[in-house]
């Protein structure tokens, strides 16, 4: 750069409006917000991003929201396991800061039950060659009402490569026949409160009492955060939000089952 050209650049920058300055500050601001990530690797611009689109107001694509969400580089899985459970904490705790209606936390949780259909379609099976395909069945227990939360469990076993049926708030005498029926490998129970414990407790024992072979028993949900020595309260074989190490665990089981 020659002297003139030298002075002349910083003749421009000392006579920079200052709005320049304050535009240019301000998408360095926002670039820096878009990179924050939380300590769950949530992008919290991104996470931010889909709030906004399941309560805006009109049609709700679902295919068309996918492809906004693998433009910000996410993995289905990330979507499945980490965006779309933090959208629905966020809408839950907008509800309790009476930020949003109960309409709108209503719609919003379809918004993502359809979001979650999406990518699930979407999403490749992993299917272990050695071994048998696994049938899980998710139960939600009676007075209960966190589908999204079982749902997502469910697209998350099926991503795994298992079989997966689902119970949501059936007496224990259909949850029975359901068992002799399908006689599941291993079982997800999820609990969100501690004052449904003692239903959680009742249906593994129903599972026990029907089932004498046993199939591997897990509890996750929002309650493991609250209480502690759940497998002893309750009876399960496993407690974790993981589907992961539920299948792992039953495959562990089902090996050492047939060496003996």
């Amino acid at each position: 750069m020659t002297q003139h050209e030298h002075l002349t650049t910083r003749g421009l920058q000392r006579h920079r409006p200052e709005h320049v300055d304050a535009f240019a500050s301000t998408v360095i601001s926002v670039l820096r917000d878009r990179q924050v990530v939380c300590s769950d690797g949530v992008r919290q611009f991104v996470l931010e991003h889909l709030v906004r689109a399941i309560l805006v107001r009109g049609e709700f694509d679902p295919r068309l929201v996918m492809e906004e969400l693998r433009g910000h580089r996410l993995s289905i899985d990330k979507i499945i396991d980490l965006y779309i459970p933090k959208a629905a904490c966020v809408l839950g705790q907008s509800w309790v800061d009476d930020d949003v209606s109960f309409a709108d936390v209503t719609i919003g949780a379809m918004r993502l039950q359809s979001l979650l259909g999406e990518a699930s379609s979407q999403g490749d099976l992993d299917f272990a060659a050695d071994d048998r395909r696994l049938h899980a069945l998710v139960v939600l227990p009676q007075c209960q009402q966190h589908f999204l939360g079982v749902s997502v469990v469910a697209a998350q076993l099926r991503r795994i490569g298992c079989e997966v049926t689902q119970s949501f708030d059936e007496p224990l005498g259909a949850l029975n026949a359901r068992l002799m029926e399908e006689r599941p490998d291993l079982i997800l129970i999820s609990c969100a409160r501690l004052e449904t414990l003692e239903t959680v407790s009742e249906t593994v024992q129903t599972i026990r009492a029907t089932l004498s072979t046993g199939p591997v028993i897990a509890l996750g949900g929002g309650v493991l955060d609250e209480v502690e020595n759940l497998k002893e309260r309750t009876g399960v074989d496993i407690v974790t939000n993981d589907a992961k190490d539920v299948v792992s665990f039953c495959s562990r089981r089902n090996k050492t089952l047939r060496r003996l």
